[in-house]
């Protein structure tokens, strides 16, 4: 399996033939260093929750264009990207087969915002192995303790340092690869991640701080 980061949440995954993308939104955009047309061909693109820097609409919509891709989501994305002309599935039983790859996708809370609405939050379990949280560390996602790549939220309002840690340390990981983190410049973003790794790296477990959009890491 190989992993690509595209700024922010945004990850290319690619196993057994299959490519993948999970939540390309704004925050990937915004600035011109990655482009929605970047990640032809692509067969599906999975959304953890409806909030624009992980759902951007227009990009969604540039990437369906030109890819055809199938895009899969919870219920109330589906809702909400319908009314922007956009067919959203919604996994059957939490499960979702993209030709040979596995997608499990697993409600989970988003974290607490300053707001009068709470998105549903969908983390996903890609090929067993690489588990996405989206935006949250609800303790429902420690069931999958010991995965072999998990990306986890590290910077954002709603988080605290010290809760990312203790959810890593409680989730044990073979690997950290951090997200939502696009709205960082990069020499902040360079010394949070020197923070995590001395951390994770303490426990065991290895971060992989992948800075230029399209870095990757192989499972």
């Amino acid at each position: 399996m190989r992993i690509a980061k595209y700024l922010h949440s945004c990850l290319l995954v690619e196993q057994d033939g299959v490519r993948l993308l999970i939540d390309p939104g704004r925050f990937s955009f915004v600035e011109g260093r990655v482009d929605p047309m970047d990640f032809a061909p692509l067969d599906a693109v999975a959304l953890t929750h409806h909030h624009p820097d992980q759902a951007d609409p227009e990009a969604l919509a540039a990437i369906v264009h030109r890819t055809g891709a199938q895009l899969i989501g919870n219920l109330e994305t589906a809702g909400a990207l319908g009314a922007e002309g956009l067919d959203v599935t919604v996994p059957a039983d939490g499960g979702y087969e993209i030709g040979p790859l596995r997608l499990e996708a697993i409600p989970a809370d988003h974290e607490p915002i300053l707001d009068d609405h709470t998105p549903a939050n969908t983390a996903y379990l890609v090929g067993g192995r690489l588990l996405h949280c989206g935006d949250s560390l609800h303790p429902k996602l420690l069931a999958h303790r010991g995965v072999a790549v998990a990306a986890v939220p590290v910077m954002a309002p709603f988080l605290t340092e010290r809760a990312v840690a203790g959810f890593v340390a409680q989730l044990q990981p073979g690997a950290v690869l951090p997200v939502h983190d696009g709205h960082a410049r990069d020499f902040f973003l360079r010394q949070r991640y020197e923070t995590y790794r001395r951390y994770v790296e303490r426990l065991g477990i290895t971060f992989h701080a992948l800075t230029e959009p399209g870095a990757a890491i192989t499972i």
